[in-house]
């Protein structure tokens, strides 16, 4: 078994049993990667019934079960699994359907197939007949195909697809999230004409090792009636590799966005009982989850806002990152168990706070050591997801919630750069104008320099509740223009904050602190700095240049008339 954990785990057992029938025309097969001489990272299993009535079905389904197996190791491993498996099919239906027509001893050699692949934290199904693929996942069992057959007015249901009964095949094909510890079963008709899915489901739920479950459900199976051959294969899911963000946008993408829910109803057993927050992009509702009894929140997409694409790749990004990143400043995003969601939404615990917008809008001003904290936790949050390569893109305080006893988290995923992930074009670079470092607004993506920057804004404004280079719905670079001076806002704080917040929204990226360990370190050591000189009072010039023009006006003005009058 491989026992690299950058791939998939998985334990497997199988049982066929030829029953009644004089002869077993079901075969079966697997494979659990790093098969020499090439290294793969796949698991493979595959289950194929002989048509009964047909000459050469053990033949076609031994073919289609071995041919596949083998013809999967050797292709590329970059091939998606779609194609691979197509190519792989198209080849072995034509070369049984010319058996079948060339043989007399062939004749009508065909047989249905099902083949599951497992490539990172995905399942793939590649389908054809009424074989079928289950999965029970936390113990709930899904039936994942769907059988190609027609009735027959009281007989035997007639197939209308399989391997090799047509010059070309016509595949199923899908793919499924993954979860740890997921159960997934291969079985032919055999097993599921005399099993309900109640008693499958049953006899799963045991948890027994793989091969002793395909063993109890074979002799169910005939226990119960079956006149034909029982075949059934049961694969064990053990390990997982890290989600990576093509995983997670696969999953996403197949979920359909529907019309923004109300307060009230109940969507994959959450009730929406409260809402909690309504922005330009989104809804966001306290939930009740009906499963465990817990208070969550679900954000869903305003559909009418954006384009689809735009949509579903924002929720990739949080989804992604809010599952991978394990800190505690950073918005959580609970993982829901593969086949209870079906509609596009993000779960996230209920976080009890306020924003730090909201913060800032009350008396008093934030002070020194609030501040501190605030900027300390915020440069944590940002310097864990720089560690895993992902730049958040969007740190201001509408996407930070301050919590009892002084912790907080960052907000709002759904913009983050991510690795490996498509990107915005250079035109529509996300993010807001007032927090976007100058580079951004010529073309740069956003990297760890643009996020220091955003936080050196953010926090300025924490400490003077206003912005450094002034205009806050700017939609051009700072340019030229000097920063405020926080000495002249806020004369209460010390030097080694005015000096640290200039250095984070310096123009130049290479003036910035290299990373947030760095930001973090200067608002952790800066009490310790020695205090500086004791400053002179601003000037009336300097604390409002124009009162001071205003009064310098009216004094000249009181002297030329005082001159005209004694003239």
């Amino acid at each position: 078994m491989n026992e690299d954990p950058d791939v998939p785990r998985a334990g497997i057992g199988f049982t066929s049993a030829t029953g009644p029938r004089p002869r077993n025309e079901d075969f079966v097969g697997a494979v659990l990667g790093s098969r020499p001489p090439a290294e793969r990272r796949d698991v493979a299993a595959a289950i194929a019934d002989g048509i009964g009535s047909a000459k050469g079905g053990r033949e076609a389904a031994e073919t289609a079960v071995r041919g596949f197996l083998d013809g999967f190791w050797d292709v590329p491993e970059t091939m998606e699994v779609r194609r691979a498996g197509a190519r792989i099919l198209d080849a072995l239906n034509g070369w049984i359907n010319a058996q079948g027509r060339q043989d007399p001893n062939l004749v009508g050699m065909g047989c249905t197939f099902t083949a599951l692949v497992l490539r990172g934290r995905l399942a793939h199904l590649l389908h054809v007949g009424d074989t079928r693929a289950y999965r029970l996942s936390a113990d709930r069992l899904v039936r994942l195909t769907t059988d190609h057959v027609r009735d027959a007015r009281g007989r035997s249901p007639v197939l209308t697809r399989a391997l090799g009964i047509e010059p070309e095949v016509r595949l199923d094909y899908t793919s499924h999230p993954v979860a740890l510890h997921d159960r997934f079963l291969l079985c032919t008709d055999g097993v599921h004409g005399a099993l309900v899915d109640e008693a499958i489901a049953d006899i799963l739920c045991v948890r027994s090792a793989p091969e002793d479950t395909s063993r109890a459900l074979v002799e169910a199976a005939l226990a119960a009636g079956s006149t034909d051959n029982c075949t059934a294969l049961v694969l064990d899911v053990v390990a997982l590799p890290t989600a990576r963000s093509e995983d997670v946008g696969a999953a996403i993408r197949r979920l359909p966005i529907v019309p923004v829910p109300q307060v009230g109803e109940t969507i994959d057993g959450f009730v929406l009982n409260v809402l909690v927050s309504e922005g330009r992009y989104s809804r966001l509702f306290g939930a009740v989850d009906e499963v465990d009894g817990g208070t969550v929140v679900l954000k869903f997409p305003k559909p009418q806002v954006a384009a689809v694409a735009t949509i579903h790749a924002a929720f990739v990004r949080e989804a992604w990152v809010g599952t991978r990143i394990t800190s505690p400043w950073v918005a959580h995003v609970i993982e829901l168990p593969p086949g209870r969601q079906t509609c596009l939404y993000t779960v996230m615990p209920l976080y009890v706070g306020e924003l730090l917008e909201t913060r800032l809008a009350r008396a008093p001003g934030v002070g020194l050591e609030e501040g501190r904290g605030i900027a300390i936790h915020l440069a944590h949050a940002a310097g864990a997801m720089h560690r895993a390569g992902i730049i958040h893109r969007d740190i201001k305080p509408d996407n930070v919630i301050l919590e009892a006893g002084g912790s907080l988290k960052l907000l709002d995923l759904g913009v983050v750069r991510l690795p490996g992930l498509e990107d915005f074009p250079p035109d529509a670079i996300p993010g807001t104008a007032a927090y976007m470092a100058p580079e951004m607004f010529a073309g740069e993506a956003g990297n760890v320099a643009t996020d220091v920057y955003a936080l050196g804004v953010t926090m300025f404004r924490t400490f003077t509740g206003t912005y450094p280079y002034g205009n806050p719905d700017a939609t051009a670079a700072p340019g030229q223009q000097r920063p405020k001076d926080l000495a002249t806002l806020r004369p209460d704080l010390p030097a080694w904050l005015a000096a640290a917040l200039a250095r984070a929204i310096a123009p130049e990226p290479a003036e910035r602190f290299a990373d947030m360990a760095e930001f973090a370190h200067e608002f952790e050591a800066g009490p310790t700095y020695a205090p500086p000189p004791t400053r002179r009072p601003p000037t009336l010039y300097e604390r409002a240049p124009v009162r001071f023009w205003q009064a310098i006006a009216a004094l000249l003005a009181l002297a030329l008339a005082a001159a005209l009058f004694w003239k």
